[in-house]
């Protein structure tokens, strides 16, 4: 904490007089911050896990960027380049016109071309690309996706990802900047995105955006910062603990104090195993902590349940079955299920007394180092299918259009190289992200969709450097500009965030 902010936590800290607990203490410095807005506002974090190639998601479709993509991943024993728009499929067991090779249900050739979109504003044509005017699509397997930007209510951020400062190719090669630290890895970057900080990090930007609004929600902090995808660091505060919500709405322990209810044909026995089990008198710190959690988990489990039963939370949709467009066959979406949890939550945030939450949800699967063929167009549809749905979720609360109050963002670990091993891609650096919500500027791409192609025959790639993209906006700009439209102050975005003031753009216009 630097000094001003330091300084606004000891004020809060006499306000409340010794005797407080630290954690009230700690959550009263945000309630000035957390009082000064009455409407409810929700983040919601899509976490996807394994680092997804995002160079398949979001496409540059002007004739020399097509023609580069195109050269670069139409190669190896399985390539990954896509067709480009307006090409048909091809039927499978028949010879491509485009590739010369014999369709299958795993290959480009079979799922027809990239669907256009057209951003309001003209992309700046950046060093390195010979085009008049860029123009851009989505994976053939997005077309909710597509609905969603044309209807202005999604956006694109070009080739983010964790930085320390701006960096250029020169200043990367030459090791003149500083670089975050393990690029590359799994754990450490997924953590950087979530934490601003390597694996180790005990606190997430997500969590200390709670911290700061908790007391908006009166008693029922505790519904502040919600999981739906198991523990999440995205999620972890100073003061606030995440509550984590199975996709069911289940809590992990449920015992019954309702009349009548039976524990092993018991009447006594649901009191007396809640009595054992938040009994708080023991000596040891240890059982005595555990106890007020679980405790704590009963509670908390009690109210979700019985807010779930309320007819404004009942009237969520539930999420329409998937079907996997490669094998065409249904499927679960868990991602679909998770967003219809966090709808549900959304809908009993009335109920509850809460105005502000950020929710973590994820799907796995996006380390395509082989048959990314087989694997991600997959993951992309559900994706698709997901947003889709939680948008149309959002649309009627109670016959109340919520989607103005709720902002939803992708993140993953990494983009994935711009080159093809063969059938899949490796770890990178700076990818495309999706925003999307009734507050988002949408039908836009912002930042800077970067030159692309490999060098080769001479090409020098301003933003490539070993097939990885170096990014043009971090992590810190990202995360800023959804705290700001949370509510957070510039004061506290510059303790949450410091390295953003490295940038000269600190708060982007995509909401």
């Amino acid at each position: 904490m630097d000094r001003r902010h330091l300084l606004r936590l000891g004020g809060a800290m006499g306000l409340l007089g010794a005797g407080a607990p630290f954690a009230l203490q700690l959550a009263a410095a945000g309630s000035a911050a957390g009082q000064s807005a009455p409407d409810y506002r929700a983040l919601v974090c899509v976490f996807l896990f394994g680092g997804n190639d995002a160079h398949n998601m979001v496409l540059a479709t002007d004739q020399d960027s097509w023609t580069r993509y195109f050269n670069t991943r139409n190669t190896g024993t399985d390539p990954i380049a896509l067709m480009s728009a307006g090409t048909p499929p091809t039927p499978v067991g028949q010879t491509s016109p485009v590739t010369g090779r014999v369709s299958d249900l795993l290959s480009p050739e079979a799922w027809g071309g990239v669907l256009p979109i057209t951003p309001r504003t003209a992309q700046r044509i950046p060093e390195g690309t010979n085009a008049a005017q860029r123009t851009f699509a989505l994976h053939p397997f997005m077309a909710p996706v597509q609905s969603l930007f044309n209807s202005g209510r999604l956006a694109v951020l070009a080739n983010v990802g964790t930085l320390i400062q701006p960096t250029s190719k020169a200043q990367y090669q030459a090791r003149s900047v500083t670089l975050p630290s393990s690029l590359f890895s799994h754990n450490d970057q997924q953590s950087t995105w979530q934490a601003l900080s390597q694996e180790g990090a005990r606190t997430g930007w997500g969590g200390r955006f709670a911290d700061l609004m908790a007391s908006m929600n009166g008693t029922s902090t505790l519904f502040t910062a919600v999981s739906a995808a198991g523990n999440a660091v995205f999620l972890s505060g100073q003061s606030v603990v995440q509550y984590q919500l199975s996709t069911g709405a289940q809590p992990a322990v449920v015992i019954s104090s309702q009349q009548g209810s039976t524990l092993f044909g018991s009447s006594q026995g649901p009191a007396a195993v809640r009595s054992l089990i938040t009994d708080t008198s023991a000596a040891n710190n240890f059982a005595a902590d555990y106890a007020t959690t679980v405790g704590r988990s009963i509670g908390a489990a009690s109210t979700v349940n019985a807010a779930f039963t309320q007819q404004i939370v009942t009237g969520v949709p539930t999420a329409p079955a998937y079907t996997n467009q490669l094998l065409q066959r249904v499927e679960t979406n868990s991602l679909a299920l998770q967003l219809q949890t966090v709808a549900r939550m959304i809908a009993a945030s009335q109920i509850l007394g809460v105005r502000r939450q950020v929710f973590f949800v994820s799907l796995g699967g996006w380390d395509t180092h082989d048959q990314q063929n087989a694997v991600q167009p997959n993951l992309l549809a559900k994706v698709a299918h997901a947003l889709s749905y939680f948008d149309g979720a959002l649309s009627n609360i109670g016959g109340v259009d919520r989607r103005s109050q709720v902002t939803t963002f992708t993140a993953s670990d990494f983009g994935r190289s711009f080159t093809t091993n063969s059938d899949g891609t490796d770890h990178a650096w700076g990818a495309h992200h999706l925003i999307m919500g009734g507050a988002v500027n949408g039908g836009d791409i912002y930042g800077q969709y970067p030159t692309l192609g490999a060098d080769v025959n001479g090409f020098n790639n301003p933003d490539n450097v070993g097939g990885a993209l170096i990014p043009t906006t971090s992590v810190d700009q990202y995360g800023a500009t959804l705290g700001r439209w949370f509510g957070v102050s510039d004061a506290d975005i510059d303790v949450i965030f410091p390295r953003v003031r490295n940038f000269n753009t600190r708060y982007l216009n995509f909401v």
